[in-house]
């Protein structure tokens, strides 16, 4: 469609298209034009009055202008047809124009260690080199600052990588292959650093359909904190193009940039070695990936190890998950107890494993497909059982879902903002359980008691409060 597009703009006369044109094909390139600059550039055009078209015309011909000047075209103030081969290009999702609405105040991270996740994969590329392209997309920023990464499969890491095709619960959702390819957060709490990859994109090592490496080079130099460069030659130029990654190199626009926020390198930097110790119970800095109920006990998992509680025994013990189930995985990230059925779901990634009587069952893990949850979600991160309603609770970024598991299949009308119902959360919620009448959950060191009857918080606990600390 692109390439019929172009071909139909050189048969033209003037080569160019005025902001007035008629036609229908001239129509569908200014909506198109319109739309790229309010999303990239922060065009308002409907903040003018609709009477006021020579103000709206002035407007458009500066915003054209202005992307005309950012990305090296000819200055016409036209959509012609270097302008809107331009506008067709793969390219960051990031604005090229922020009018301190997305970094505002140059935020970086404040530490020099930073851990990454890759969340899930591709299948467009094999495991290990999205491992490889990632590692060594992260190298590149590490080689010319103090900087210093390594990726996690335990706890909460400061950089979240994942694929996703649409909607996938940013706001920013992804618009099929091509236009938008990718997009990352600056440096900051929950969402900030977090990266994510179109999934609608045909994902690669080399220079056959969109390069991951260069990719992600761009996107993590997002998430460190980097705006986009007007130099061509900058990998923080907005569009995407593809080069010799053999022999990619930074330039000097990338260079300034990067080191204007942290500095150069240092001679020697060890890396912090991975923190594989037991959890301490009454560790005020400690965080749960998911909790549940078994029976009259509750599960708090963390990591590869599992704390366990009860009415007979406040008292916390800590063992690891494999000494009770030994074929489920580490860093479980959510949970739910169906009582009256002796069943457990646990879940990671985008599978899950049913518990019954303590024992895992069999023909497990199966996929979250199977609750009805549509392909862009690949993770969920807290889940609680309603036994009075008989419903399920999704809880996934800033969104949940109600699973009916008489029914066995999704409420109509979800997702929806868990702020809407649940004024608990201000941030992704880390781990939820239900007792008697309250749900409990649990965001970092914090816990909250909300009563989904009253449907009000009734207490602020500390999440380690029921260990007797």
């Amino acid at each position: 469609m692109k390439f019929l597009l172009l071909l139909l703009l050189q048969a033209t006369a003037s080569g160019a298209l005025p902001l007035n044109s008629s036609t229908s094909l001239e129509k569908d390139n200014e909506l198109f034009g319109e739309r790229y600059l309010e999303k990239f550039y922060g065009l308002e055009k409907n903040k003018l009055p609709v009477t006021k078209m020579k103000a709206v015309r002035t407007l458009l011909e500066e915003k054209i202008q202005e992307m005309q000047h950012f990305l090296g075209l000819n200055v016409t103030g036209r959509l012609d047809t270097s302008t809107l081969e331009m506008m067709h290009t793969p390219r960051c999702g990031v604005p090229d124009v922020h009018h301190f609405t997305t970094m505002a105040g140059r935020p970086v991270w404040k530490k020099h260690y930073i851990t990454y996740s890759i969340q899930n994969y591709t299948p467009d590329m094999n495991r290990k080199d999205v491992d490889y392209a990632i590692q060594k997309a992260f190298q590149v920023w590490s080689h010319v600052t103090p900087l210093k990464f390594s990726k996690t499969n335990a706890g909460v890491a400061d950089i979240v990588m994942f694929f996703a095709s649409g909607a996938h619960g940013d706001y920013n959702a992804f618009d099929g292959r091509g236009g938008v390819i990718a997009h990352a957060f600056g440096p900051g709490y929950g969402i900030g650093g977090d990266t994510h990859f179109d999934e609608d994109e045909f994902w690669t090592i080399n220079s056959k359909g969109t390069n991951l490496f260069l990719v992600a080079v761009h996107e993590i130099g997002h998430a460190l904190g980097l705006d986009h460069s007007s130099d061509p030659n900058a990998i923080m130029f907005p569009t995407y193009k593809y080069v010799d990654v053999s022999t990619f190199r930074l330039s000097a626009d990338d260079i300034r940039g990067i080191q204007s926020l942290y500095g150069g390198p240092k001679e020697y930097q060890p890396l912090p070695k991975p923190d594989n110790s037991k959890p301490a119970p009454c560790d005020p800095n400690l965080s749960f990936d998911a909790v549940t109920t078994m029976g009259d006990k509750i599960f708090f998992f963390k990591d590869r190890f599992l704390l366990t509680t009860s009415p007979q025994r406040p008292k916390a013990s800590v063992s690891l998950i494999s000494s009770l189930w030994p074929t489920l995985p580490s860093s479980i990230e959510a949970a739910y107890e169906i009582e009256a059925r002796n069943q457990v779901f646990l879940f990671k990634d985008d599978r899950y494993w049913l518990i019954s009587n303590l024992r895992p069952q069999p023909n497990y893990p199966k996929s979250i497909r199977s609750f009805g949850f549509p392909n862009f979600v690949k993770k969920i991160d807290a889940a609680v059982y309603n036994p009075r309603l008989h419903k399920t609770y999704f809880f996934i970024d800033n969104q949940y879902w109600r699973y009916d598991e008489r029914r066995q299949s999704m409420d109509p009308g979800y997702p929806k903002l868990i702020t809407k119902n649940f004024p608990v959360t201000g941030h992704k919620i880390d781990a939820v359980f239900s007792k008697n009448r309250y749900y409990y959950f649990f965001q970092g060191a914090n816990q909250f008691e909300y009563d989904f009857l009253s449907q009000r918080v009734t207490k602020r606990l500390k999440h380690n409060s029921w260990f007797g600390c």
